[in-house]
């Protein structure tokens, strides 16, 4: 019998039909009746499939008395119980590294969309306004000051391709690393020092509201936000008051606190470029992230080593 599998999110046809192919697969994100589908399976359920933002927490997990293994389709896990699961024995893996190169690429579009005013352009380009696009005069991107939030395997990408704009990086993190890079031990100083503030930190409860309204007002009008990690870490509400007002310059964000609603207030500005969080979402990237869920999950499965292990 193949082991039973609760699907948490919407999944890609060519991750979905392998799933379907190699477990009894159980749609819990389709399920009109969540509990009725919980009582009569639940028991049995030995894994879970997710995406990033899918919530895996105890009122959900204590009722998967056979759950053995969590596999998500993302970088991050900050809606995984990850306490709960390693004192449980709940090995938990995700998809590092196949998708960094297309999340650096989306921060260094959305740092020149945001500077050069290319999206404005674009819309009055479509609207036969030509003179009125090529008229306005915008920011250069070269030769500014960029300060990163979280310097992992992401940010070190941002940081190499902002370097070839002659830039200079500044990064925060709990503790500097060996990098050639000035490391920033406070948040809000380094806001004020940059020209672009971009986060890359993981989400959850640790980093929640992270760039809150003292850090906005700390990046000021010569600021730019950009945003290509969790949505959760930028204070949404303080961020549209910033814009609102002119604290700070503009923004580009490709995630938003509660996805997919993105409010009505950053959709009526000119001066913020807004993607649907499109970061990682190129064939080949996505290709590697399903195959590195369908590799993590046979391994559990054979008993071999996990190959992208969280706990």
């Amino acid at each position: 019998m193949p082991p039973p599998l609760l699907l948490l999110a919407p999944l890609p046809e060519f991750l979905r039909e392998p799933l379907m192919q190699q477990y009894e697969v159980l749609d819990y994100h389709r399920a009109e009746d969540k509990e009725a589908m919980l009582k009569e399976h639940g028991a049995r359920i030995r894994a879970i499939v997710g995406v990033g933002g899918s919530v895996a927490q105890p009122v959900l997990l204590d009722q998967l008395p056979a759950l053995e293994i969590i596999s998500v389709n993302g970088v991050g896990y900050d809606g995984v119980a990850v306490d709960y699961c390693k004192a449980r024995g709940i090995r938990v893996t995700n998809t590092p590294d196949v998708l960094t190169d297309d999340v650096a690429d989306t921060a260094l579009a959305l740092v020149l969309m945001s500077s050069r005013g290319l999206i404005k352009a674009n819309r009055l380009l479509h609207a036969d306004q030509w003179s009125e696009g090529s008229s306005t005069l915008t920011t250069k991107a070269t030769g500014k000051k960029a300060g990163i939030v979280g310097l992992g395997r992401i940010g070190k990408a941002i940081a190499r391709r902002l370097a070839a704009f002659d830039m200079e990086i500044g990064y925060h993190g709990r503790n500097p690393q060996e990098v050639s890079y000035a490391y920033h031990a406070d948040l809000a100083a380094m806001a004020a020092w940059c020209d672009f503030l971009i986060v890359v930190t993981p989400g959850g409860a640790g980093t929640q509201h992270l760039i809150d309204a003292k850090v906005l007002a700390a990046l000021g009008a010569k600021g730019t936000l950009i945003n290509v990690a969790r949505g959760s870490v930028v204070d949404e509400q303080a961020l549209i008051v910033a814009l609102q007002q002119g604290i700070i310059k503009g923004a580009g964000l490709d995630v938003f606190e509660h996805e997919p609603h993105v409010p009505a207030e950053l959709l009526a500005m000119d001066h913020v470029v807004l993607l649907p969080h499109v970061g990682s979402a190129t064939k080949e990237t996505r290709a590697a992230m399903a195959q590195l869920v369908l590799d993590n999950l046979a391994a559990h499965f054979s008993g071999k080593a996990l190959i992208t292990p969280v706990v």
